[in-house]
Order: structure tokens, then sequence, then C-alpha cells
């Protein structure tokens, strides 16, 4: 008899459900049992953190830099452009909507002053980081550089090997009991009696999000046509069947056969194709970084907590940088981004659970419009190419 597997995205669903019905009726000693399974769970998530950080981003800055030339310079340096654009272009948006579709009375002050209303842990075990959060973005950034500028490969062999042992913790670990992590919360968030309110946000936030990545994927397509000298409209009809690929299979990576063969279908150069698409898969993440600061954002404007440009820019500006770390395993982008969302936001453990629920409910949509967007950044760097190659 086959196996059925389910994605992560159906077990989360699933965690969801369950921690809503379960909610309604199991006894508070059980339901700690749960929590106490949350409360040591994000403590290991938050020891966690910086060597997720350490471990992804610095092989990832390393790598890029080897061999860099001009054109690959100036390829990163649209990738990231396009990423922070999507990250602003989000804030602006979602500063104008969710404050409507988000009224005031729907206010989370359960997760606000959790020890009220929640339910608390039976015990816990303290689990220390080996270093604070922005040490290690700091030391992620500065090893990373002064990789990417050396000859010798010794040490970044070594990071490529510890970024192997983090993508085993987080594809063996962290993201088998993510759901049961999400289903303690739920279940928690029940029996405060506020599960209702973040449903409705959820609701609002996907459908949001969902018509904002479309709007960004028109812009980036009519900027491409408008530098590549095509009809927009055509170019991006000629990438739906990547983003319909990316819908399924979760994965930049994995969609990279299909996002090189409509490039080319785009009149990119093959030479062109070959080196932008990979690259990109790797280090655009503009539909991942428009979940991102749309989601934080509404569980921020849920706690009543303020949302200002200040706060954000910093925050984008640095989460475009870390996304380059996001390995191949859906959910990826979340993980890298958990440092960000609680050094700079001060998001607190069980507001990092509800992010992770929310990012990934719409992995698919995120994956989606980062490989399509590829796809126009392929065209604008076929376009600018011969102003970089030239001997």
């Amino acid at each position: 008899m086959k196996k059925i597997k389910i994605s992560l995205l159906g077990k989360v669903a699933i965690a969801i459900g369950l921690g809503i019905l379960l909610g309604q009726f199991v006894p508070s000693a059980v339901a700690r049992v749960f929590v106490t399974f949350n409360s040591l769970f994000g403590n290991f998530l938050s020891f966690s953190i910086p060597l997720i950080i350490l471990g992804l981003v610095t092989p990832a800055i390393g790598e890029l830099g080897k061999g860099a030339g001009k054109l690959l310079a100036v390829t990163a340096l649209i990738a990231y452009m396009s990423t922070l654009f999507s990250g602003f272009f989000t804030f602006f948006s979602s500063a104008a909507v969710f404050p409507q579709i988000l009224p005031e009375h729907t206010t989370l002050t359960a997760l606000d002053d959790p020890g009220k209303q929640m339910l608390t842990s039976y015990f816990t075990v303290g689990m220390p980081p080996v270093m604070d959060i922005m040490t290690a973005l700091l030391l992620s950034f500065v090893t990373g550089l002064g990789l990417s500028a050396i000859n010798g490969t010794t040490l970044q062999n070594g990071f490529a090997d510890f970024r192997n042992i983090i993508v085993k913790l987080i594809e063996k670990v962290i993201i088998p009991l993510l759901p049961l992590h999400i289903f303690g919360i739920f279940l928690n968030i029940t029996v405060s009696g506020q599960v209702a309110s973040i449903m409705s946000m959820f609701v609002k936030v996907i459908m949001v999000i969902f018509v904002l990545h479309i709007v960004l994927l028109l812009i980036q397509f009519s900027l491409a046509g408008l530098i590549g000298k095509r009809h927009p409209l055509i170019l991006l009809k000629n990438m739906l069947p990547a983003y319909v690929t990316a819908l399924g299979t979760q994965s930049s990576a994995a969609t990279i056969p299909v996002t090189l063969r409509q490039a080319l279908k785009n009149g990119v150069k093959e030479t062109i194709a070959v080196f932008v698409v990979p690259l990109c898969a790797t280090i655009h993440l503009a539909g991942s970084t428009m979940k991102i600061v749309a989601c934080a954002m509404a569980i921020m404007y849920m706690l009543n907590e303020p949302v200002t440009l200040a706060e954000y820019s910093g925050f984008i500006l640095m989460l475009g940088i870390t996304m380059v770390a996001a390995p191949g395993v859906p959910g990826g982008a979340i993980m890298a981004a958990l440092g960000l969302l609680e050094s700079m936001l001060g998001f607190s453990e069980t507001s990092l659970a509800l992010m992770i629920a929310l990012y990934i409910a719409m992995d698919s949509f995120g994956t989606a419009c980062n490989v399509t967007g590829d796809g126009a950044i392929a065209v604008v760097v076929n376009r600018i190419a011969p102003r970089f190659t030239k001997r």
C-alpha cells in the first residue's frame, strides 16, 4: 500500500484545525502538556537561530563572491533592489490597507499579555544561545565578505559543511516539529478565547498578499518590458509555466529547469539564462520578502504595536541580505528571518510561531512570485549584459 505523503502546508493546516477543535474541550491540565512542549521547543529555536544565521548566511555570501565579475555584481544588485522594492512596496500597501481591515477591536490581548489569559508550561529549561542575533548577523556578514575576497577555500569548505549540518537541523528536527508547535500555540489561543480574531486575520492577510504579489509581478514585468523592449504581458504569460510549477514544488531550486526554459522563450540568450536563473533562485526572494513584511505588520497591528517606517526600513534592508541564506526547503526563508523578527521587531515566541504558520500557509505563492520575477531579471540582464562583457 502506497504511503500518503502530507506536505508541510497540509500538516500545518491539520495542526491549526486540531488545535482549534481540541481547544474547545481539552482539560487545561492536558493542554499544559503541549504548552510545556512549546516552551521547550521555543527555547531550542531561540538557541538555534544564531546558528542558523551563521551557518546559512556566511557560506552564501562567500560563494556569491567566488569568481565574481561585473555581470554577477550587477545581477546581484538588481536582485537585491527588486527584493527591497518588494519590501517597501508591501510596507506602504499594508500600512494603507491593514488599519482598515484589522480594526482595533480585534487586538490580540492574550498575545499582548499572555500571562493573564493563556496557559503556562509546567516547567521550562533554559537554553541560552551561544551569541545574540545581531552578533551572529555581523559575524556572518564580515566572515562571508572575507571569504569572497580571499583565495583560500579551507574555511569556505568548513562553513559549507556547517551549512549542511544546519540544513539537516532544519529539515530533520525543526520542520518536522513545527506542526506540533503550531498545534500547541493554537490550542492555547483557543483556550484564551481569541482564535476567531486570529483566523480572521489569517484570511484577510492571505487575500491582501495574493493581490499584492500579482501587482508586484505586473510592475516587475512592466519594467523588464520597458528595458528589454518587449511587451510585458507577453513576457509574463511566457513565465506562467514556471509560476504554476513553483506552486506545486514550493521550491525555487526545483523549478529552475522550467524557469530556464521559459526565460529562453522570452528571448534571453542561453549564456545569460544559465547564469541568471540559478543565481536568482538563490538571491532573489521578492515574494518571500513580501510575505514576511506583510505578515509581521499584520501581527504587530493585531498586538496594537506601533508600526513605523523607520523601524521597518532597517528590517527590510537587513531582510534583503538575509534572504540569500534561505535554504531549498519549504519554509526556509522564514527560518532565516526569525532572528531579525526577534531582534529588530521584538517578536515573542508566540508571535514567531504565528509568523511561521501564516508564512507557510502562503509558501507556494511566495515561491511562485520569486521564480516568475527571476524571468523579469533575466530579460533585464540580457539587455544590459553587452555593456559589462565587452573586453
